[in-house]
């Protein structure tokens, strides 16, 4: 009964540090493209702010849809 439970203890250890280990190599590897990937623009056109992955680029600026990339910048009212 007392190797049973040796080897149950030794057989969680392992699993537990297998899964430390490859936890540590994924967080390694993501912190570079989940920046990238969670990084707020905003819109050229309506103003929206949008993840960096999620933007349509023309022309240098970023837009929410393609369509406000074909409309291109917004024009400002003047104040009055």
């Amino acid at each position: 009964m007392g190797r049973l439970l040796v080897l149950i203890a030794l057989v969680v250890v392992a699993a537990w540090l297998i899964r430390r280990a490859l936890r540590r190599a994924a967080t390694h590897d993501a912190p570079e493209s989940s920046a990238v990937r969670d990084e707020l623009v905003r819109c050229a056109h309506c103003g929206l702010l949008l993840p960096r992955a999620e933007a349509r680029e023309s022309a240098g600026a970023l837009y929410c849809s393609e369509e406000h990339a074909r409309l291109g910048p917004a024009r400002r009212r003047a104040a009055p």
